[in-house]
């Protein structure tokens, strides 16, 4: 008989392209894998209750929050964080571009999620509007920017993502 909580599991993830196979326990959250298991501490952890979208991943193209997920509801699954964002080590990704020259980020606690959930935003919705991005990053909190440099980077990285 095992104690309450310790049940251990063993998942295979994608996560990033890479596979990987751990046992984790069954009460282990997505966020916390990500982080304590991986060592992908660019999935930032705010409100651990869904609110805020600093931990925002994609889960096989999706948006979701990875505080609410547990690890083992990722097993079969691909995963990508913010740090699989970038093509290369030497090329940012046009969003990552965009917040740079648009001044999308100041503290850059809720940029990982913002910039996971415009990914997904902009592959269904490649020419979007100010009211559209506004609505799609509207379930993320930022507390210091006001959004706008935001909106404004994300328009940039729908014209840059168009022309390449």
């Amino acid at each position: 008989m095992t104690a309450v909580g310790t049940e251990r599991r063993v998942i295979r993830v994608v996560v990033n392209g890479v596979p990987y196979e751990r046992e984790v326990e069954a009460r282990l959250l997505l966020s916390d894998f990500l982080r304590h298991e991986l060592g992908l501490t660019g999935t930032h952890v705010g409100c651990e209750h869904g609110v805020c979208g600093a931990c925002t991943v994609l889960f096989d193209g999706e948006p979701v929050r990875s505080c609410l997920f547990l690890a083992v509801q990722a097993d079969g699954h691909a995963i990508e964080t913010v740090e699989g964002l970038a093509p290369s080590e030497s090329e940012l990704h046009p969003l990552q571009l965009a917040f740079w020259e648009k001044h999308g980020l100041q503290c850059g606690y809720c940029t990982p999620g913002m910039l996971m959930v415009l990914k997904a935003f902009l592959a269904e919705h490649p020419n979007p509007t100010e009211e559209e991005i506004r609505e799609a990053i509207s379930g993320n909190l930022c507390r210091c920017t006001g959004y706008q440099n935001i909106v404004e980077a994300a328009l940039s990285a729908a014209q840059l993502m168009r022309q390449s």
